[in-house]
């Protein structure tokens, strides 16, 4: 838990984060132009968010596609309200 909540520390990559949730997927081309930073920071971010487990990754030809583990949302929901957890 601690890796994810270190991965999420990060102003640029709690954003980004945020962005990836609010749609089904998303491509790592159309992230750059919302965040306001180059593809190399926003790859490098993309990559600590995966190795996190808070990303899903799938790879399409050149293109890779990012979309919010179920799993890691579903343990920091549990960690972050466990009140929640118990019902």
């Amino acid at each position: 838990m601690a890796s994810r909540l270190k991965a999420l520390a990060d102003p640029t990559r709690l954003r980004l984060f945020s962005l990836i949730a609010s749609t089904p997927r998303a491509c790592a081309c159309d992230l750059t132009e919302p965040l306001g930073v180059s593809q190399p920071t926003v790859s490098h971010h993309l990559k600590v968010l995966t190795n996190a487990g808070l990303l899903k990754r799938e790879q399409h030809g050149r293109w890779a596609y990012f979309s919010v583990s179920s799993d890691a949302l579903g343990e920091l929901s549990g960690f972050l309200d466990p009140m929640a957890a118990r019902v």
